[in-house]
């Protein structure tokens, strides 16, 4: 695509003449600057002769490689030529090549780092150019230093200081005069602030990005725009505005590169959108049957019509995202990306739990696990731990039983949560926790467990770090939880009955004995089965403990 900043092109040499010129590497970066991403790639095919012959002893040949991975970072080629490029400067020559030269290979270094998912290595080598392009006065280095580490912090879930070196790198490319560049950077800038709640400060960034890059042909960053839209559209709950930009961002996508890792993404992100709807038409079908049946004067026929075309779109809704995660999972496979993949199994996860097949479920939860745990991925390690805990309540509600042990499924989903929390803790993603610790509330106040002190604990630490923040998403869970805690009857009825001094014809024995029954047991569960445990929290004697469990459990049988 022309644009009215593209300069004049001139010969930049030849085959047999393999030099590479001041013009080819000042093409490449004005192109990068203008985000003229075909003439950039154009100019890098026309050249790959070039390739062959780099080497310590060839001028300009660092500068090459890493302008090269620069261009791979947006879609030329792949990771695979910067890692061969690579290879031909010896580490015992790099030491001999001139500091402007040994800082762009450190450059391809970090680039090569973030592609294989390791933010903390590539930190490393952009921490060193940073410090380089400082003493060389490079600017231009210095913003996209600034802007790489910016995407690392990010990928750790480290926000504030993301923030802090995207601003300083989107500041850098404004005073170069590069206003492309720096609305490239802006998108990332709108989704560290999305993160931290600024949803409408957010959406404002994302309008001036488009704004600026609008008549350029950089489609990834398009479709990273409509994406960033996307998601603030799903939290906010405004779902077919969310399909509509993740469509745009998909189409986007497809224009550069039919099998883009970002499309991947977006076909995931799609994916969950549907799942959220069909959850909402599923809620809308239980109410409407529920109507139905308290009220059966009313004529059937156009109930059951209505009825049963929601169930047609559920499963239509259904197929269509487990559609979307097939395509996704067909396009990671060509990339090295463990998040985008896991996060793939993630929903596939999420979409057998709503239908109710929990093996499945619990398979794809435990593949993201393992894919997040290769590359230690907090976030994804978390998420995973959490649909566990969704999995292990919902099969406490529908009664699936686990061997013997009736409690197996309440005391998993009480692990896996604690486990997301600890996770979850290593990030400062904010959500993710409160997430995990409305779980937490919703597990310790199930049938199982009945804990509500604990579970209205778990409730305000997640609204303490929801304060002055939409829900949204978490919306659905929020209300269980709260629904829960402040419903009526919450309290055991033989409780109430003592508290109003409803005793009956029972003895202050029978009555103590009665009070043991009930709270031993609990204790017992929530000290994790250990009657030792037990012994010393409430200082009585394992003997007596274990005639109590005993005689509870023979109630309980008789009754």
């Amino acid at each position: 695509m022309s644009t009215s900043t593209e300069k004049p092109r001139t010969a930049l040499g030849s085959p047999q003449n393999p030099s590479i010129p001041e013009a080819l590497l000042e093409r490449l970066k004005d192109d990068l600057a203008n985000r003229r991403i075909a003439s950039g790639i154009a100019c890098l095919q026309e050249h790959a002769y070039l390739f062959a012959s780099l080497g310590p002893d060839l001028e300009n040949a660092g500068r090459l490689t890493g302008y090269a991975a620069q261009w791979v970072d947006l879609g030329f080629d792949s990771p695979a030529l910067i890692e061969d490029l690579l290879s031909k400067f010896p580490r015992s020559r790099q030491a001999q090549l001139p500091l402007r030269e040994y800082s762009h290979l450190r450059m391809a270094q970090g680039m090569l780092a973030m592609a294989e998912e390791e933010p903390d290595a590539a930190i490393q080598h952009l921490n060193f150019v940073l410090t380089l392009a400082e003493d060389l006065q490079d600017q231009e280095m210095l913003a996209i230093a600034n802007f790489w580490k910016g995407r690392c912090l990010r990928k750790k879930a480290e926000y504030g200081e993301a923030l802090t070196h995207t601003l300083k790198g989107q500041s850098l490319a404004l005073a170069l005069g590069h206003p492309k560049m720096a609305a490239v950077m802006s998108v990332l800038e709108s989704w560290l602030l999305f993160q931290k709640g600024r949803s409408t400060e957010a959406r404002r960034i994302l309008q001036q990005a488009e704004t600026a890059l609008q008549d350029t042909d950089d489609y990834v960053t398009l479709g990273n725009i409509h994406s960033s839209y996307g998601r603030i559209a799903r939290r906010e709950g405004r779902f077919d505005q969310a399909i509509e930009h993740f469509a745009r961002a998909i189409a986007e996508y497809r224009r550069r590169d039919s099998q883009h890792r970002n499309l991947a993404r977006s076909l995931a992100n799609i994916a969950l959108v549907k799942r959220n709807i069909a959850l909402a038409l599923r809620e809308k079908i239980d109410a409407e049957a529920e109507r139905r049946r308290g009220a059966a004067t009313r004529g059937p026929k156009k109930g059951n019509a209505r009825i049963l075309q929601m169930r047609e779109r559920l499963a239509q809704l259904r197929q269509e995202a487990f559609a979307h995660l097939d395509e996704a999972a067909h396009i990671y496979p060509h990339y090295p990306n463990h998040h985008g993949l896991g996060s793939v199994h993630l929903n596939y996860g999420y979409l057998h739990l709503d239908n109710g097949d929990f093996d499945r479920a619990d398979v794809e939860a435990s593949t993201a696990f393992e894919i997040a745990e290769q590359k230690t991925d907090y976030i994804l390690m978390a998420r995973a731990q959490l649909l566990r805990c969704m999995i292990a309540n919902a099969k406490l509600e529908e009664e699936v039983a686990e061997g013997a042990d009736s409690g197996s499924h309440a005391r998993n989903a009480l692990n896996y949560v604690k486990e997301a929390i600890e996770l979850a803790r290593r990030t400062q993603h904010r959500r993710l926790l409160a997430s995990a610790f409305l779980w937490q509330g919703l597990s310790q106040s199930n049938a199982f467990f009945d804990d509500f002190e604990a579970a209205r604990q778990s409730y305000e630490q997640a609204t303490a770090i929801l304060k002055r923040e939409e829900p949204g998403s978490l919306w659905t869970d929020l209300q269980a939880l709260k629904a829960r805690l402040f419903r009526t009857g919450t309290v055991s009825p033989t409780l109430r009955a003592w508290t109003q001094g409803l005793v009956g014809t029972k003895t202050f024995q029978q009555l103590t004995e009665e009070f043991e029954d009930l709270i031993i047991p609990k204790v017992w569960e929530r000290e994790g089965r250990k009657v030792s445990r037990v012994a010393t929290r409430l200082s009585i004697s394992p003997k007596k403990v274990r005639r109590i469990l005993g005689r509870a459990v023979r109630r309980k049988d008789l009754g």
